[in-house]
């Protein structure tokens, strides 16, 4: 039996490179160890599994298909020990999940869309380059 508990390699999904690049964001660390890097990497992929599960969970109560920054919100809130660090990282929603309108079309046209904060449409980039270069062709 002990055998079989030595020969069994755990292997995790995440890849170690980038979970050390990661890490050595931080400024205090300089070098990484192997077998913390193990440890952190298998630790993180553990916590992005039940934070999926908990998030799927949300999803199936709302009778939704798609799990949205809403019911990752809701999941953390759920779990006290992640609340505690994680809720204040998370983004707010943009809207609430209950005030969606149910007989809105799937799809949208471009002129639909919300545009996000800080950017300006391609028409307003192009009509200010022309009116940039027509003011200096004046002068």
């Amino acid at each position: 039996m002990a055998d079989e508990e030595e020969s069994e390699t755990i292997q995790p999904d995440l890849p170690s490179g980038r979970v050390k690049k990661i890490m050595k964001l931080d400024r205090e660390i300089n070098k990484v160890n192997s077998e913390a890097l193990f440890l952190v990497t298998c630790a993180t992929q553990q916590f992005l599994e039940v934070l999926a599960e908990r998030s799927a969970e949300v999803v199936t109560e709302k009778k939704r298909k798609t799990v949205k920054l809403e019911h990752l919100r809701l999941a953390v809130k759920r779990h006290s020990p992640t609340s505690d660090f994680l809720l204040d990282s998370l983004p707010f929603p943009t809207e609430p999940l209950d005030n969606q309108p149910a007989d809105k079309s799937r799809y949208r046209t471009s002129a639909e869309k919300p545009v996000p904060a800080g950017t300006r449409t391609i028409d307003r980039f192009f009509s200010s380059a022309v009116g940039e270069a027509s003011n200096g062709a004046e002068n």
